[in-house]
């Protein structure tokens, strides 16, 4: 028997996928992941690298929505479930399916443990919808990627959500400009860090570039 806290979930997700809204008042990206204690990796935080939401949200103007008829004033959004593939296929199955007519246009999935299902098991169930997999942990890494010929799924290294964001931004942005300029500009902000601090490691030479920025960071 579904418990009641999962099945209104399921339900909603039917409901919303039958409202058929514009798609500019949908979420473009969907995150989810196996367990909550999967956000630290897919979001950051608690000592963990910068997360797929700090890859959205901060570097690439994304908004979180947390309401399916209130859609934030952003032109570019993304919403977060919970999702186990073991303790609730039922939800599993019901957010695969329904995430096409619900406005999604690509998935993020995370899962970790050895038996990392989640996000082959949402590819094949939102196929053709793209799927980025997420191996929480290095040894989930076979398990995410282990997909058949015929079945396929795109995935990261263990741990980089951020990545996974990245390249969920680049499908998205080859039909809006707007995203292809952001992606772009955060590109080319980085290159500019490398020069920058390649300049100061020539010119202030090893122990100099060491008590500037290491001493910073401590």
């Amino acid at each position: 028997m579904t418990p009641d806290s999962v099945q209104s979930l399921i339900d909603q997700l039917r409901e919303e996928a039958e409202m058929d809204r514009p798609n500019d008042l949908t979420p473009d990206v969907g995150i989810v992941m196996g367990s909550d204690s999967d956000l630290a990796t897919m979001a950051g935080g608690k000592g963990k690298r910068p997360g797929a939401y700090a890859a959205l949200a901060d570097e690439l103007g994304f908004e979180e929505q947390t309401d399916y008829t209130d859609a934030p004033d952003a032109r570019f959004t993304f919403e977060t479930f919970v999702c186990s593939a073991h303790r609730t296929p039922e939800l599993m199955y019901a957010y695969a399916e329904t995430a096409a007519d619900r406005g999604i246009d690509v998935i993020i999935a995370g899962a970790g443990g050895k038996s990392a299902d989640l996000p082959n098991m949402t590819a094949s169930i939102a196929y053709p919808l793209p799927v980025i997999g997420v191996p929480v942990q290095e040894k989930s890494v076979d398990s995410v990627i282990g997909m058949p010929q015929g079945a396929p799924i795109t995935a990261v290294d263990a741990g980089k959500s951020f990545n996974a964001a990245l390249s969920a931004a680049q499908i998205l942005a080859r039909q809006h400009d707007d995203l292809r300029d952001r992606l772009v500009s955060y590109h080319e902000d980085l290159q500019t860090e490398v020069g920058e601090v390649s300049r100061d490691l020539h010119e202030l030479g090893t122990p100099g570039f060491k008590d500037e920025y290491w001493e910073r960071e401590e």
